[in-house]
């Protein structure tokens, strides 16, 4: 990798914050910007890639065709980014760095959210059904942080000299926040101590990355609530039974005796939110404090710093434990999320047997599974829906 070592430290950033004139660069070399750092040019390019694009088009919990107001992975992406700079411009983190993952790291989702990826990986599993049968067409099956990781390494084409987006290093490596070990080891072997090397060896990543991950998980456990409870599956008298709900919904009645409604619902996930940030604010500043890391290898070379207190970490379980019962389990998800993987499934198999039906680039590639996988994991909900129509005649989603 190229270093970026013409790029001037940046002020005011702690010693262990992630400093773009200290960055291992990129894959291919490249000069540097005269008025952007490493991780703003990150940021920049992946504001402008087609898949950030497509994000707004893409599934969180409610498919697209469903209301105009549910949150999809690009809203949820400026959310992450949104939290992540709060969090980070309080514990002196770079916070460009933050940007750049937390608008990168859902690039590789599927249609379909979950529901997409699970199909996905089915479809890839069933060509390769031992580990030791494992190509590179099929056998890494689908994972979605997998699937950023190529978006931003491979799949975008802008550059004339390269694939990819050839982001720095330190954005890479908060892209790929989870890896299987299979995975990993493949990766490894085709970039020897990159952004696969802690999967395998342990440590732990930048805490930049540390801290898109955590914000990722507070700013979809914040909009399932709305979004569930804006789409009726949700009642506020469920969500009194959840410990760290109520507390702020009281909390609100308290200041606002006569609130209610929607009104109540967005100030008690306001007050929720805002706890939340606090105490990953506190937590991670005494945690790095006893740790004694004065650097990012230091960083690296420990566990995970960044983090909830106990009692948060305990609460904010009770309400994944909730949303995962009540919202993501419900009858009429599991329903949609049913139609949902007939067509990937559908798709998979039809493109795979017909490969005339891909576009001329996808067509032609040598690992044809893994071609088809790449293209159906860069639809969105509703150009997934329309294809499954014009190939199979049927409407899966009236």
């Amino acid at each position: 990798m190229s270093n970026a070592g013409a790029a001037q430290p940046v002020a005011g950033l702690a010693p262990y914050a992630s400093d773009p004139a200290h960055s291992r660069g990129r894959r291919h070399p490249e000069p540097e910007a005269p008025t952007r750092t490493a991780y703003q040019r990150d940021r920049d390019r992946v504001i402008h890639s087609t898949a950030f694009r497509r994000l707004v088009y893409k599934t969180q919990v409610f498919l697209n065709h469903e209301g105009d107001l549910f949150r999809t992975r690009l809203t949820h992406s400026l959310e992450v980014a949104q939290l992540g700079r709060s969090i980070a411009r309080s514990l002196r983190l770079n916070e460009d760095l933050v940007e750049a993952i937390a608008l990168a790291h859902d690039l590789g989702h599927t249609p379909f959210g979950h529901a997409g990826q699970d199909a996905l990986h089915a479809c890839l599993r069933r060509l390769s059904p031992t580990p030791d049968a494992a190509s590179e067409d099929s056998g890494w099956g689908f994972e979605h942080n997998l699937q950023s990781l190529r978006v931003v390494d491979e799949l975008e084409e802008r550059y004339p000299a390269f694939d990819g987006l050839n982001l720095s290093f330190e954005t890479r490596e908060g892209v790929l926040k989870h890896c299987s070990r299979a995975n990993a080891q493949r990766l490894e072997a085709q970039e020897p101590g990159g952004v696969a090397w802690r999967f395998l060896h342990g440590g732990a990543p930048s805490l930049e990355a540390q801290l898109c991950n955590l914000a990722d998980e507070i700013a979809y456990n914040a909009h399932d609530i709305d979004d569930g409870v804006r789409s009726g599956l949700l009642t506020m008298e469920q969500l009194e039974d959840v410990e760290l709900f109520d507390h702020y919904r009281r909390r609100a009645l308290d200041a606002h005796p006569r609130l209610g409604g929607r009104r109540l619902l967005f100030e008690a996930i306001r007050l929720m939110l805002s706890d939340q940030v606090y105490d990953v604010i506190d937590t991670t500043r005494a945690r790095i404090a006893g740790s004694g890391v004065d650097s990012t290898a230091a960083v690296r070379a420990h566990t995970v710093l960044v983090a909830f207190s106990d009692d948060m970490r305990h609460r904010t379980q009770q309400l994944k434990t909730f949303l995962l019962r009540n919202l993501y389990r419900h009858p009429q998800v599991m329903e949609t999320t049913s139609r949902a993987r007939k067509v990937v499934n559908d798709l998979f198999e039809r493109y795979l047997a017909e490969p005339q039906e891909l576009p001329e680039a996808h067509g032609r590639r040598q690992h044809q599974a893994r071609a088809v996988a790449d293209y159906i994991a860069g639809m969105t909900d509703r150009f997934a829906i329309r294809e499954h129509e014009r190939l199979f005649g049927a409407v899966l989603f009236p």
